[in-house]
């Protein structure tokens, strides 16, 4: 789901959404493997996977070889000698993990598999059954293997936040109200139907535009948040806030 145009600019009155990101604990791993930089590295990749897959499968590689290339591949995150490779002056995630992919693809992938790993639980819950029967779904798209990597992370980034927004409705009983108002997401504030909204809720529209400006400043929040794991300072966040509305509108 795309955000409005306001996300650019707004900014949540409320405290810096961190101190330590899942980022910097994944980067500390490269000095002290921990069970905590693992549940962090694996927060993470779990919105990353299948822009990954699909990443790998833009670039030539069948469904079986892009299935064990990409499992491989977390694997050889959990390895020091890659997290030991980020630079944290340089920051992203995002970035890391693509240029790691891609240079995996290059150097590694004949060697990683020629190893004979011991057995262990996997990085993040991975369906490829559901991730190829997705991806065969997905338009062709003539941008090269990395601008789509791109736009794929900003829409399951989104997807991710708006999964988050409606579990704290549904844990409100508000399941219904936020299945009414989600629409209220996309678009501008001047298009939406605020007077068909509350009649259909039994509210007035006054209520209604309050009740949908609280969720989309929520949803900015989760945004920003989510955002704010991926880079190693705060100061980076708007940054990527703008990236992602600029991959959004790439087409």
């Amino acid at each position: 789901m795309t955000p409005d145009t306001s996300l650019s600019s707004s900014r949540p009155s409320s405290p810096p959404v961190f101190v330590t990101t899942h980022w910097s604990v994944v980067l500390h791993a490269a000095r002290a493997d921990t069970t905590r930089a693992r549940d962090a590295l694996a927060h993470l990749c779990q919105i990353y996977w299948y822009p990954l897959y699909a990443h790998v499968r833009r670039r030539g590689y069948g469904p079986e070889d892009a299935q064990d290339l990409t499992q491989t591949f977390f694997a050889h995150l959990l390895e020091r000698q890659a997290l030991a490779a980020a630079d944290p002056t340089r920051g992203r995630f995002r970035t890391f993990l693509l240029a790691t992919m891609n240079n995996f693809l290059v150097s590694e992938w004949r060697k990683a598999r020629a190893q004979k790993r011991s057995p262990e639980a996997p990085l993040v819950s991975l369906d490829w059954a559901a991730a190829e029967e997705r991806f065969d779904l997905e338009p062709v798209d003539a941008a090269t293997p990395d601008k789509a990597f791109e736009k794929q992370w900003a829409l399951e980034l989104l997807e991710s936040v708006l999964n988050q927004l409606e579990e704290e409705y549904r844990r409100q009983d508000k399941a219904t109200l936020f299945a009414a108002l989600k629409r209220t997401l996309t678009g501008s504030r001047e298009t939406q139907p605020y007077d068909e909204l509350a009649a259909s809720l039994g509210l007035t529209e006054g209520t209604v535009k309050v009740t949908v400006h609280r969720l989309r400043k929520r949803y900015r929040e989760l945004i920003r948040a989510e955002i704010a794991n991926t880079v190693a300072s705060p100061e980076e966040v708007d940054g990527e806030m703008r990236h992602l509305l600029q991959a959004l509108a790439e087409r």
